[in-house]
């Protein structure tokens, strides 16, 4: 790293350096030419802006990438529109650069980014283990700011322990680890990733929809419906990777991310936040792999190591030997993989859990199972079905009488909302109706946002109705005098409603024919 250059560019990777990658800078280039003497001189060039181009499909070469948007709406503040704008065009640098290094990006960590990294935080989010919340830290942040920049660009930021809490998995009394860092530390790593994900976007996979800018999970259930139905069923492999990001490689997630990124300040942040300590019970331990889950640099390093050791393997590897098409959908780190042979997708299982096993993670055997998703008729058995995303996928008419790719709200995911929703209600039945209603409506309204797909509206009529049977069981527990009959029940329903189930997506309005 000694003889990469502060400033300006040079052509060629340094004595070293991962061959893929060329020394260069966010800011000027500098390249060699050679004179009429024969002798190379440099000189600067600034690069010009290409016009449109197409949108072409990454899976014809890495090289080709399709330019994402930046994260999140445009400020209104004079600062960082200027700031938008050069991280506009470190994402053109990316973009049209598949092999660049950068070297140079710790200037782009000022006041107005950390401002900004500032407002979009979660005001309501949990604290760290020093308990500040979002307003207190308000309350400082101009007088705050100068310090910690220069504690992060002089090497004296020390990374606080993460408090660890566990939330239920949903699945039996499994639960889920959660990483909560202190405000100040969610607020330095928003801002390194709103630099990370400018560049780190036009290199991930197009089948990858989690945690990305303008990219959900809806969108990745209608990518996995197109592929279904574009095969005409086929085979699902559906993959569970255990404890992802309790198992991530320290060792092989630096060397991915030095594939493009060796700005000095940047790559010594990284490093500090995954070998800070875990607070648990009031010990601190040092776990020497994974990243915190829940941590907000957490999601653009998860999906940089899947990208890696998954996506493009996917993409550069399995897909050229297939003897059918086949599809990768990957949320985070929950994937299926779709081929239209069997004999396709029974190679891929043989091998996927040894490629996961090279850098240090697992696969869940009795999560992991190859599912018949194939067309129902023609004499066949009936198709298996499989859940992800919290929705359940199986085959079924359409109102046209075609075979479709259907979903339904995922059993677990439906008794989940319904036992918080219990539990709720039973603790905060002495409250007055109206501020129960207000909070049962924007329960309901949640849940159609989400699970509101079309073909799934007979779930949302049921969810709600079981929310009104249990409004009434706790209303009438309130005291022993505070019976509700259904009729008067009714009557407090007129007054005060819950929002009616309803359709929210529609993203399957074309459904295929046969």
């Amino acid at each position: 790293m000694n003889d990469l250059p502060a400033a300006g560019v040079r052509i060629g990777a340094p004595s070293g350096a991962n061959p893929r990658c060329k020394a260069v800078t966010a800011g000027r280039r500098m390249t060699k030419a050679r004179g009429k003497d024969g002798r190379e001189s440099e000189r600067f060039v600034v690069p010009v802006k290409r016009g449109n181009r197409s949108q072409r499909d990454p899976a014809e070469g890495r090289e080709r990438r399709i330019k994402m948007p930046l994260e999140g709406p445009m400020p209104n503040t004079s600062g960082f529109d200027r700031m938008s704008l050069e991280l506009q065009r470190i994402a053109d640098m990316a973009r049209q650069r598949p092999q660049m290094c950068f070297t140079s990006l710790n200037h782009l960590l000022c006041a107005d980014l950390l401002r900004e990294a500032f407002r979009r935080l979660r005001r309501d989010g949990a604290a760290g283990v020093d308990g500040e919340t979002w307003r207190e830290y308000a309350g400082r942040l101009e007088e705050r700011i100068p310090e910690l920049l220069d504690e992060a660009k002089s090497g004296r930021y020390r990374a606080p322990p993460v408090r660890r809490v566990h939330i239920p998995k949903g699945t039996g009394s499994e639960t889920r680890p959660i990483g909560i860092p202190t405000l100040e530390d969610k607020l330095l790593q928003k801002a390194v990733a709103m630099i990370l994900t400018p560049i780190y976007e036009q290199d991930f996979h197009p089948g990858s929809y989690g945690f990305r800018p303008d990219r959900s999970a809806h969108q990745a259930l209608k990518a996995l419906r197109e592929a279904v139905m574009g095969m005409g069923g086929g085979w699902v492999l559906e993959v569970d990777i255990r404890k992802f990001f309790d198992n991530v490689d320290h060792r092989h997630l630096r060397e991915f991310v030095r594939q493009r990124v060796r700005d000095g300040v940047i790559v010594r942040l990284l490093g500090k936040w995954l070998k800070a300590g875990v607070c648990e019970d009031g010990s601190i331990s040092h776990p020497d792999k994974g990243t915190p889950q829940g941590g907000v640099i957490s999601p653009i390093l998860a999906n940089l190591y899947l990208n890696e050791v998954l996506d493009w393997w996917w993409e550069k590897t399995v897909r050229p030997c297939l003897r059918g098409r086949g599809r990768l959908i990957r949320y985070a780190d929950d994937f299926v993989l779709v081929f239209e042979h069997e004999s396709d997708a029974r190679r891929v299982e043989a091998v996927i859990a040894k490629r996961f096993a090279k850098f240090g993670l697992t696969v869940h055997p009795d999560k992991t199972r190859l599912v018949r998703f194939e067309r129902p008729g023609g004499g066949r058995p009936p198709p298996d079905q499989f859940d992800l995303l919290g929705f359940t996928l199986y085959w079924g008419r359409s109102r046209r009488g075609y075979w479709v790719m259907k979903l339904r709200t995922a059993k677990s995911r439906f008794r989940r909302g319904l036992r918080r929703i219990k539990m709720w209600c039973r603790f905060n039945r002495h409250l007055p109706i109206r501020e129960q209603q207000k909070a049962l409506s924007s329960r309901l309204r949640g849940h159609y946002a989400y699970y509101g797909l079309t073909g799934n509206f007979e779930a949302l009529v049921a969810f709600r109705w079981t929310v009104v049977r249990m409004w009434k069981k706790w209303l009438s527990r309130r005291s022993q005098r505070a019976y509700l009959s259904w009729e008067q029940f009714e009557v407090l329903l007129e007054r005060f409603p819950l929002p009616r189930a309803r359709v929210v997506h529609s993203i399957y309005r074309a459904a295929a024919k046969a």
